[in-house]
């Protein structure tokens, strides 16, 4: 479809047949290019009567396994059918070079639209993301710079191979020529183990279960062993903590630098516990990360993106000698914007923006360029940005402005140690703080509208207000103010306490609310897990309410910042 010109439209075989329906209607699209048999039984009653459909491609399995739908005969074509065409159309080609024009495709220019990804989560009408062939090509250019692969490199992915994240790394990977190895969830464990990647290509989520599963073993070891590999984690951390500080990555906002001799004090205290530190780091390498390393592979780096690497994780590889390179970008943006380089890898960032690109950061209300270390909307610029949104201008144009900055929805900042002698806010490590709009990004790579889960689990009694979380984490969460009166009425109406008390107690006020919201948010597939009960609530006078009545949940979000990381350890 690539080579052809043609425009693909992507999307996973698991979104339901009315989803895939509406992008098929949306996009205009004139063919389908199906996983298998069984999918496409899935939909032929759906997509039979479209009059449009000129032939279907089936990737995987015989036609033998399709069941005929509808009256309109469509013609299908196995992917090995496919293959036979095409050598039959090259035979013919080069037995005719006389005519060889007429069976050439026609130029495809750099502007032209190579893609059409439909941004996650969408409802009511579509964002289709025009990616053009100029913009998967400034990916293959420039991703080198961030990963310097090697002939004889392995690089081992389970992402979805039409996710934009994904579909940038494969067109580097095969342009390099390297091997590229595609896994699951399930066999991760094993084939990481079985191929020893050098790299390895995934979202936070990935990184966060590795994460878990060492320190599960670390935990169910016996006494002494788990005492030896607590203390060694300890002290690596520390040592690279003050590696950090005398090597200055590390973050700060600092808009004015230290002093020098302040800077001088800082960097010889530093150095001298590293010094310190380093044989026991040394020791620990030897007899406890060399075991993890050759478990998990990845002896070159780890490259993160689709969301934020908690900062706990980070610190975790670090320590162990497990190089992580987490990224920032957007399917808008094709989608790698910034990534941490090997040489300045700055943990807690998302690295430099990468070649030819730009960022900012603005005022939400002014849309004035603030200096670097002040929080704000992060905007960037470059040759990656998409085209538009596909028949909807609107939407376009709320995100794209006319000097060609792309508005991310997210918060974030530019530090400002490493933007010093660089232009203005262009060039520094870029952070990323969290979204500024209310859709909330899971580590898994899910976009989650939280508004509606939190008008259905307002429907019971029990809750007062609520703000669903969860950005950057591997599920949802909640913070609640709960209805206290209406709390001790059920509690007495369960038994749970005496009719005459009024003492519920924190451990049956956590129960009886998440049963309240198992029951009204159930028609949702994302489900509530964590929850943080507050007393508090929400209102203009504190802060945490607009004067139109609505939650700043971003405000809410700071206030318990440190009990809603709590919540998720």
């Amino acid at each position: 479809m690539m080579a052809c010109g043609a425009i693909n439209v992507v999307r996973g075989s698991r979104s339901s047949t009315e989803e895939l329906l509406q992008i098929y209607n949306h996009s205009e699209s004139v063919a389908l290019a199906v996983d298998n048999p069984e999918m496409c039984n899935r939909i032929a009653k759906l997509f039979s009567l479209k009059n449009s459909m000129r032939f279907i491609i089936l990737l995987w399995g015989e036609k033998s396994g399709l069941v005929s739908e509808g009256e309109k005969e469509v013609p299908v074509y196995t992917f090995m059918e496919l293959i036979h065409l095409g050598q039959e159309s090259r035979r013919v080609l080069f037995d005719s070079l006389d005519n060889r024009k007429q069976y050439m495709y026609e130029a495809i220019k750099s502007d032209d639209i190579a893609t059409l990804i439909y941004t996650s989560g969408t409802t009511g009408n579509p964002k289709g993301v025009m990616l053009t062939h100029q913009n998967l090509l400034h990916q293959i250019r420039n991703l080198g710079d961030i990963v310097p692969a090697e002939v004889g490199d392995r690089f081992l992915s389970m992402l979805p191979s039409w996710h934009a994240y994904e579909r940038a790394s494969e067109y580097f990977i095969f342009s390099c020529g390297v091997e590229q190895v595609y896994t699951t969830v399930r066999k991760l464990k094993d084939d990481l183990r079985r191929y020893q990647p050098h790299y390895l290509i995934s979202v936070p989520l990935v990184y966060e279960t590795l994460y878990s599963g060492i320190q599960k073993q670390i935990s169910t070891s016996s006494l002494v062993r788990k005492l030896v590999a607590l203390t060694f984690l300890r002290a690596s951390m520390r040592y690279m903590e003050c590696r950090r500080i005398y090597e200055g990555k590390c973050l700060t906002k600092d808009q004015k630098p230290p002093s020098y001799l302040q800077s001088m004090l800082d960097w010889l205290w530093a150095r001298i516990i590293a010094t310190i530190l380093f044989p026991v780091h040394l020791l620990a390498k030897k007899l406890v990360y060399s075991k993890i390393h050759s478990a998990i592979g990845i002896s070159k780096a780890g490259i993160s993106g689709g969301g934020s690497l908690s900062s706990h994780v980070d610190r975790f590889f670090e320590a162990i000698g497990v190089t992580v390179q987490n990224g920032y970008g957007l399917t808008e943006t094709s989608p790698v914007a910034a990534a941490r380089r090997l040489s300045c890898n700055v943990i807690g960032s998302a690295g430099h923006p990468i070649k030819h690109t730009e960022f900012k950061i603005v005022d939400s209300e002014t849309d004035e360029v603030l200096p670097p270390g002040t929080k704000g909307i992060l905007k960037v610029r470059g040759p990656q940005l998409m085209k538009g949104y596909y028949k909807n201008p609107s939407a376009t144009n709320q995100v794209l402005d006319r000097d060609g900055w792309l508005n991310t929805g997210d918060i974030g900042w530019i530090v400002p140690h490493h933007s010093s002698g660089r232009s203005r806010n262009s060039s520094g490590v870029i952070v990323v703080d969290g979204r500024a709009k209310d859709t909330i990004v899971l580590s898994t790579g899910e976009n989650v509208e939280p508004g509606e889960i939190e008008e259905a689990a307002m429907r019971s009694s029990l809750i007062h207000q609520i703000v669903v979380i969860g950005q950057d984490k591997r599920r949802l969460g909640a913070v609640i103010v709960p209805n206290i009166e209406e709390v001790v009425k059920a509690a007495r109406e369960s038994s749970i306490i005496d009719p005459n008390s009024s003492d519920v107690g924190q451990e049956n006020v956590t129960s009886l609310i998440c049963k309240e919201l198992r029951t009204w948010t159930s028609e949702s597939p994302f489900q509530i897990g964590p929850v943080l009960l507050v007393n508090d609530p929400f209102t203009i006078d504190n802060g945490l309410m607009t004067p139109t009545m609505k939650i700043r949940r971003d405000k809410v979000a700071v206030q318990y910042r440190d009990q809603i990381e709590n919540l998720y350890k």
